[in-house]
This record gives structure tokens, sequence and C-alpha cells, in this order.
């Protein structure tokens, strides 16, 4: 079996988190995700297409750039 490490980065998509500065087209936000037994910031960008994020919204995980970048999209639609 190939090792791919059975923490590695990947794991973070489909993650949920919380924005906690607001995700936007042209503006780096910042997400809270709760991850390896605490709660890690991660600084964030909206997936393509996506609007503006609020503090508060609840988002989706779809790509992690390493070390603290997440591309997140709105969890639910309201």
């Amino acid at each position: 079996m190939g090792d791919k490490g059975a923490d590695t980065d990947t794991d973070m998509v489909g993650m949920t988190g919380r924005v906690t500065g607001t995700v936007g087209p042209g503006l780096v936000g910042e997400v809270i995700v709760r991850i390896r037994g605490g709660a890690e910031h991660f600084l964030a960008h909206p997936v393509a297409g996506t609007g503006r994020l609020a503090v508060g919204t609840v988002v989706t995980v779809v790509e992690h750039l390493p070390p603290r970048t997440v591309y997140v999209m709105a969890a639910y639609d309201n």
C-alpha cells in the first residue's frame, strides 16, 4: 500500500468551518476549522463564482493549499 500519509493536506477537503473574516472576490478572508483535536484559523478565498461570504457563514473546504490557505464555499444555501 502506497504511503500518502494518514494526515495529508487533502484530508481537509470536505471539512466545515465558519467565516471569521469576510471572504469574497478580491479579498483574503479567514475561516476557523475544527481539525487535529482543536480549532485552527486559515486564510480563505472563495471558490470561483462564489460571492461574498459574511462573518459567521458556515463553509465547506473545497481545496487546501499548504500550509494555511483554503478555498471555500457556503455549506448551505440561504
